[in-house]
């Protein structure tokens, strides 16, 4: 028993560390290529993300697609450290990857709209996650647009923990580590192109992000999760900390957050001790753009202290003020009776705040930036 249960711990380890190196790869290859794209899409990304709002809602648009801010934060923590996109232009995307990330447990809460009695709580747990990255960024938003107030922390706390010397950087800007992978993303990128190397890297870190979640999932919550409420759920403090450290080590709030939905809707945790578990997994969900900054840029690894303080000031004023943290609650209990009245309240609300909205936001902040340079460029 006892070598059956060292071998399944070492088996388990080889395949968490194999899963972490794959990661890192990944973040190495877009960072390379993307780094090696001196006109053309790297230019185009640069271009587009230089206005705030069409980079929040490329961010929100991607992760509702992706439906994993995990895998947007990562892209933008290497194309940051690629020096195609400033730290500036970056915020907003990873403002926007938190709203669209909520869409699963949004999209699950509706396919309970045949229960009559689960379907109001099932809605009102799931568009919870929603109105906590909402209202953050309603707030966050325009104080960072205007006063660039995470830019300049993150940028004060990245200069304060240089725990490794800068030693020779590569084009993607990372530290010595990721030196390792060199020989073998140097000959992709040589033998394939930038493009080619650009999309194996998202394919991989697509992979990594997913196998990681659900293979954790089976051993974190697969035999506990009969139990799980009981274990969880006993206090506010309880349900915020396992929410952070499930999430931490799944590497995906749309998962752990989408645990809730059921929970909520069969009545057996009520929605307030579900939306602060939601508030600490919004916080874990965070390691992972942490990890992939790991070794990288200055820029990165600021870009990545930045999403988590953006989910830690959320927390801040939903978890441990009061009178705030009645807010999100009350809305997602608003949508749940409004989905419960008019059930094509639910579905239009996804398709709107996630799709619609935002594409229709994009194209035309798009269509005004092609027509500026006019005036701009005009010589005497």
């Amino acid at each position: 028993m006892r070598k059956s249960s060292f071998q399944t711990i070492t088996s388990r380890t080889i395949v968490i560390v194999l899963s972490i190196l794959f990661f890192l790869l990944s973040i190495e290859l877009m960072g390379l290529s993307i780094g090696e794209m001196t006109g053309g899409l790297a230019d185009t990304i640069s271009t587009v993300t230089a206005n705030p709002f069409i980079g929040l809602f490329i961010g929100l648009l991607s992760t509702a697609l992706l439906q994993s801010s995990s895998t947007t934060t990562s892209i933008t923590v290497a194309t940051v450290a690629s020096g195609a996109i400033s730290l500036q232009n970056a915020i907003p995307i990873v403002m926007g990857a938190n709203i669209g990330t909520t869409i699963t447990s949004t999209i699950i809460s509706l396919s309970y709209i045949s229960k009559q009695k689960e379907f109001r709580k099932a809605v009102a747990a799931g568009t919870s996650h929603d109105f906590f990255n909402i209202l953050t960024v309603l707030i966050l938003f325009p104080i960072e647009v205007n006063y660039h107030f995470l830019e300049r922390i993150s940028a004060h706390i990245s200069s304060a923990i240089h725990i490794v010397d800068k030693v020779e950087v590569g084009q993607s800007g990372s530290y010595g580590f990721t030196s390792i992978f060199d020989v073998g993303t140097e000959w992709i990128l040589s033998s394939f192109g930038p493009i080619f190397t650009l999309l194996f890297g998202v394919i991989i870190l697509f992979a990594c992000i997913k196998f990681i979640s659900k293979w954790l999932y089976k051993i974190l919550i697969g035999k506990t999760k009969d139990r799980f409420e009981n274990v969880v759920f006993k206090n506010k403090y309880r349900a915020f900390g396992w929410g952070l450290v499930i999430t931490s080590v799944a590497q995906s709030s749309s998962l752990t957050t989408s645990l809730i939905v059921p929970l909520v809707a069969t009545g057996k945790v009520k929605i307030k001790k579900a939306f602060q578990f939601i508030m600490g997994a919004n916080i874990g969900t965070t390691i992972t753009a942490l990890l992939a900054a790991i070794f990288q840029s200055d820029a990165a690894i600021s870009l990545a202290i930045v999403h988590l303080l953006f989910n830690l000031t959320g927390v801040i004023f939903f978890f441990l003020i009061p009178y705030l943290s009645n807010i999100p609650v009350y809305l997602a209990k608003k949508m749940g009776r409004v989905t419960m009245n008019i059930r094509l309240v639910g579905f239009a609300y996804v398709l709107f705040a996630f799709f619609l909205i935002p594409f229709t936001l994009i194209y035309f902040s798009q269509d005004e930036k092609s027509q500026d340079p006019v005036e701009i460029t005009t010589e005497d």
